[in-house]
């Protein structure tokens, strides 16, 4: 029953309720004996009787009475009533911060002004061993004086102290029992999703949350289910806040998405550091005024002024000659596109941006202030975006041939519309244009002749704009199948070019004319995607892993007040950001942003439905075990390996990070999984879990025998096809002749996969040496194929304008078309979109539900 008006509890007199909520009923009282209003919250004799709930409430009276701060609600007593146990506190005037959010997102000065308050608070709670578990806007209350006030320790976690400054801390924990959720679904931190132990890193993760919301006026991770939700916050990463608010400095971003971090030892390590950091953005208090003074004396006062002015401007050039120089910074980033679809490298003629869509290999435009998306017009099914012309007249692409062997005949596309010509009669990849017009490609040479020199290898080439007079530039140790990008320096005079070798990575830049080549620095498997900025004076490149990239800096001329060459950062996070591209003014630099995540579907042939399979984990490359009882595949994007029965239980991982593992298959008998890594290395696993055991360097799309006593894969350079026998590790490639990109065992002495062109399947005969085709050349390369568990089936992928999934019956070559994938987002996977069959012969797909996108990094640059 609620508390009357009037009604008297031990000197407090109730003048009226104020709110109620599940862990009880708020009143204002007065507090006779002090003569002051105080809040009184009370709860029902009913409720009191649950241990559980009892004991939350004392918790919270424990906790809160045990800190002494201003942004912690002051807790005078606890006493009892009735039976009804109710507690003392101060009366506060104002608002939640919930509802102050419902209005509109905060200022950035505000938000820091609330954070830091918060922060202050939670580090006092922290000092004394308390960990609140539970904050959330509505248990922040923001007083009409501006101040904000921690509220509701219900669900607090004591954690005794052993200093003897902590007489007066709780010493008795109220225990959690393991893998007992607690706290609410939005705000909750990964390890209290798990149920896990925690500690104040947990009040962090939600305090970020708290100030995302702030900052964008979202929830960081809100869903449509509790479930939902609980998921993103272990696995997706909230939007860039930028996306909503574009205005909102990029420290202050860093902030929120550095206490969001997945893992409690990548947060801020205490409240402590975070209200530093917050107040470190906050704004300094104007400068006081200065007093008139006498008009004889001002004039006095004026050269002194200009002297000591003088003198402090020659100080600070002085100072600025001796520090570290200043360096760029992003100062904010705009959202460009919101179409979802996959996006990769891209070239701007300053009025629109250009980009590739990897999946589909065509080309897309958005205008640089952002908008829709559309496709550029062109008569090829599919091309390669390769650049821009120096006017913007034209896109300089190539149209895929025979990739590995350079033979890709190059175009330039008319803006906004016409017939595309024809670059030269010659055959290159990895081109870009002179300020001038001319053109710089790539090639791979089988072996000398009279114009180039030198043997077989990679060399780069100059023609003419209209591809006349092509000339050698630079040959540069590599294989066949493995060749960098070239980046012209605006004022053509320079060539930088990634030399790509087996493990050795570096970045040269040459003359125009050929000389004077020099080394810039030995790369990481991650930098890539170099480009010069307008003024030449840096090159902008990605750098990190699949994972994770961001966006990096390499000065390349060093200027009066810069000297070095070290690489400056300019993204952390939380998208991972990629293919760079500087905008013709040079105030921006474009970057596909990345989200990644998956589902796995499986297409129901009956139904002709896209249906959730194995619970529709985020993972790629599924493969199963001879009777289908068994499942091996790589979770994406981390591309751990695991092991699973088909109904997911007895789980088990057999890769762990650093190792970015790919293509599992599971041996004949089932003890073993062999994959592959992104670095080109074969292993094999025990099936149960242990020490994978590398086999080969340089391959791909390994399977075994039907006996188990082999292993073929594909290896590079070349492709070729090699075996490698399990019981004596040595390795030997498939007879001359077979004429393969890639292929499966299809009986012992039988391969079945694709022809070297990737154009068609294909089987081969170890014992005759035969060739057989399966199936004519298909509209767009095949992008990626599978056996059925039964041999009797192989199951493939088209590219194209119109990709679409097939299957060939082995028997007699008879070709069925499964469904389109035109509108089918699937996952990107070393470099193509993955099939896979389960054991009732429905295709396997990865279903693509994180997004690309386009986002215009706004920079500041140092004088």
């Amino acid at each position: 029953m609620p508390l009357a008006v009037g009604t008297k509890l031990d000197g407090y007199e109730v003048l009226g309720l104020l709110g109620a909520g599940g862990m009880g009923e708020v009143y204002r009282a007065r507090d006779s004996a002090l003569r002051r209003e105080v809040a009184i919250k009370v709860l029902p004799s009913y409720v009191s009787r649950d241990p559980d709930r009892l004991r939350r409430f004392e918790q919270e009276a424990q906790a809160a009475a045990a800190l002494n701060h201003p942004n912690i609600l002051a807790v005078y007593r606890f006493c009892a009533f009735d039976g009804s146990p109710y507690l003392v506190a101060e009366l506060l005037e104002g608002s939640t911060l919930r509802e102050v959010l419902r209005h509109s997102a905060l200022s950035p000065r505000k938000a820091i002004d609330y954070g830091a308050q918060i922060a202050h608070g939670l580090a006092a709670a922290h000092d004394k061993g308390i960990v609140h578990r539970d904050l959330k806007p509505e248990n922040l209350f923001v007083t009409k004086d501006g101040r904000v006030k921690i509220l509701d320790f219900g669900l607090a976690r004591l954690m005794p102290r052993v200093s003897d400054a902590d007489d007066y801390a709780p010493t008795q924990t109220a225990a959690t029992n393991p893998g007992e959720v607690m706290g609410t679904a939005g705000y909750m931190s990964p390890e209290q999703v798990r149920g896990q132990t925690v500690d104040h890193h947990t009040d962090i993760f939600a305090f970020g949350a708290i100030l995302y919301e702030m900052l964008s006026g979202k929830p960081a991770f809100r869903r449509s289910t509790t479930a939902e939700t609980m998921t993103a916050i272990l696995h997706d990463e909230p939007p860039s806040i930028s996306q909503t608010a574009q205005t909102i400095p990029p420290g202050l971003q860093r902030v929120a998405h550095r206490c969001l971090e997945k893992s409690p030892e990548q947060r801020f390590q205490s409240a402590s550091d975070l209200a530093f950091a917050l107040e470190a953005l906050s704004d300094s208090g104007s400068a006081p005024a200065v007093a008139e003074r006498d008009r004889s004396t001002r004039s006095r006062w004026i050269w002194a002024a200009a002297a000591g002015v003088a003198a402090v401007l020659i100080a600070a050039f002085v100072l600025r000659w001796r520090m570290q120089p200043a360096v760029p910074v992003v100062e904010s980033i705009a959202q460009l596109t919101d179409d979802g679809k996959p996006k990769s490298f891209m070239a701007t003629d300053g009025m629109r941006i250009y980009y590739q869509d990897p999946a589909t290999l065509r080309i897309g435009q958005v205008a640089t202030a952002g908008g829709a998306t559309a496709a550029v017009e062109m008569s090829f099914p599919h091309a390669v975006l390769d650049g821009i012309t120096p006017d913007g007249s034209a896109l300089l692409v190539n149209t895929p041939g025979d990739v590995v062997r350079a033979v890709s005949p190059m175009w330039f596309i008319p803006l906004p519309a016409g017939d595309p010509r024809r670059l030269g009669d010659f055959y290159a990849v990895r081109a870009d244009i002179f300020p001038d017009g001319r053109v710089v490609f790539a090639r791979y040479i089988q072996e000398a002749d009279g114009k180039a020199t030198g043997g077989s290898g990679w060399y780069w080439f100059v023609a003419e704009k209209d591809g006349s007079n092509p000339r050698k530039l630079i040959s540069l140790p590599g294989n066949a199948g493995n060749v960098g990008f070239a980046s012209v320096s605006p004022d053509g005079e320079e060539v930088v070019i990634v030399q790509e070798g087996p493990g050795d990575r570096r970045l040269v830049e040459i003359s125009a004319d050929g000389t004077g080549k020099r080394e810039i620095r030995k790369l990481t498997a991650g930098e890539r995607d170099f480009r010069w900025t307008p003024d030449g004076k840096y090159l902008v490149y990605r750098s990190g892993t699949d994972l994770q990239s961001n966006i990096w800096l390499l000065p390349m001329k060093t200027g009066l007040f810069r000297r070095g060459e070290e690489p400056i950062r300019m993204t952390n996070g939380p998208l991972s950001y990629s293919f760079p591209c500087p905008s013709r003014d040079g105030k921006q630099i474009f970057a596909v942003g990345t989200m990644r995540r998956g589902e796995l579907v499986r297409y129901d042939m009956k139904s002709k439905q896209f249906v959730p399979f194995l619970g529709a984990i985020s993972a790629t490359d599924t493969t199963f075990s001879r009777g289908g009882q068994w499942v091996a595949y790589s979770s994406y994007p981390d591309h751990t390996i695991w092991r699973s029965r088909i109904d997911g239980s007895e789980r088990t991982q057999l890769t762990f990070p650093p190792m970015n593992a790919r293509f599992p298959f599971i041996s004949p008998d089932g003890t073993k999984v062999s994959f592959d890594t992104d670095k080109g290395e074969l292993y094999v696993v025990d099936a149960n879990g242990g020490t994978p055991k590398k086999i080969a360097d340089n391959t791909r799309y390994a399977s075994w025998s039907p006996d188990g006593n082999y292993l073929l894969d594909t290896n590079f350079p070349g492709p070729v096809l090699q075996i490698t026998d399990m019981r004596t590790g040595k390795s030997s490639a498939l007879p001359a002749g077979h004429g393969m990109g890639g292929a499966f065992w299809l009986t012992q002495d039988v391969m079945v996969g694709t022809n070297n062109r990737f154009s068609s399947l294909v089987t081969f005969n170890l014992k005759t040496g035969q060739l057989t085709r399966l199936t004519p050349d298909m509209p767009g390369s095949i992008e990626h194929w599978m056996l059925s568990l039964d041999g009797k089936y192989m199951y493939f992928t088209t590219g194209g304008a119109d990709p679409m999934a097939m299957r060939v019956r082995i028997a007699d070559h008879q070709i069925e078309t499964i469904t389109s994938l035109k509108d089918f987002h699937r996952v990107v996977n070393f470099g193509n979109t993955q099939i896979n069959v389960a054991p009732d012969g429905s295709p396997v797909f990865t279903r693509d539900t994180g997004y690309q996108e386009i986002y215009a990094l706004n920079v500041r640059w140092p004088w």
